[in-house]
């Protein structure tokens, strides 16, 4: 029983060593986007569009359509990945939280209100939603965070409201409320803390998500739009050369298969990680 069990901790530290390596090497790409790259992201050079990877020593990864120097867009691409990935999850799991706690702590006409609705956007499929969104807030980067940030926010409601419910018949929490404590700060110093493992795991997970919504609504040509460099749209811009010069697409492809791989099995190990810490702790 024992060999398997660390067999089962071994194979999530390997997830989770994997997905921070992958997580890392982002964010250092990232970072070193604003202090160098090898040419202008966003400069044109129609004498020097299609080359090859190899090619030319100057261009490690070859140029795009318009002679762009497609690792200089890969690096300026992981800004906007981080950025909106990132900023419209913590957006989305803020009101979301807020949104799932009160309805469980209150349980009146509004709860039900707030909860239907959380229902109702939940029956969207993500990239419809954001999609419809979007369109409404705006293209780029702003309204891209803004319509993601939405499509997150059902996730965390849904999944905050269920785990206040679960955990209400639990003596701590009737020994906390038989003191008269307040519901503000009964979710802030209890529900919180208890809910911090699934919290944190949903919020890498989400991040994922994210990212994949943010390329497809790039690529779909609603996201950061042109000369701005997204993976999303460098897919989109490939689409045309594929058959041609299918290196167009496997760079931005990759970033995004790793990125996204990266931020799930962090998740999933960090996961199994605090919940191994726990099962440890009883």
């Amino acid at each position: 029983m024992k060999k398997s069990m660390n067999k089962s901790r071994k194979k999530w530290n390997v997830s989770l060593a994997i997905g921070t390596v992958l997580i890392l090497a982002v964010v250092i790409v990232c970072i070193v986007s604003f202090i160098y790259m090898p040419h202008d992201p966003i400069e044109m050079n129609t004498t020097l569009n299609f080359l090859r990877p190899g090619a030319n020593e100057s261009y490690i990864l070859g140029t795009d359509n318009f002679g762009r120097d497609i690792l200089s867009r890969i690096m300026m691409g992981s800004r906007t990945v981080l950025l909106v990935g990132v900023v419209s999850t913590a957006f989305g799991a803020v009101i979301g939280i807020i949104l799932g706690g009160f309805a469980a702590m209150s349980k009146n006409i509004v709860s039900s209100i707030i909860m239907r609705f959380v229902d109702g956007m939940m029956a969207f499929p993500g990239i419809l939603l954001a999609m419809m969104l979007v369109l409404v807030v705006g293209r780029g980067e702003k309204g891209s965070i803004v319509a993601i940030a939405m499509f997150i926010v059902p996730t965390f409601a849904r999944l905050v409201y269920s785990m206040v419910l679960d955990t209400e018949s639990m003596l701590f929490v009737k020994a906390a409320k038989s003191y008269g404590i307040t519901k503000r700060r009964l979710f802030k110093k209890h529900y919180i803390p208890l809910m911090a493992t699934r919290l944190i795991t949903q919020f890498s997970s989400s991040i994922a998500h994210a990212i994949m919504v943010e390329t497809s609504l790039s690529f779909l040509g609603l996201g950061i739009q042109a000369p701005n460099a997204s993976w999303g749209l460098m897919l989109n811009e490939s689409r045309k050369y594929f058959l041609t010069y299918p290196y167009l697409a496997v760079a931005p492809g990759i970033a995004i298969v790793f990125t996204v791989l990266g931020f799930n099995l962090f998740g999933d190990g960090l996961n199994e990680l605090l919940e191994n810490g726990k099962g440890g702790k009883r």
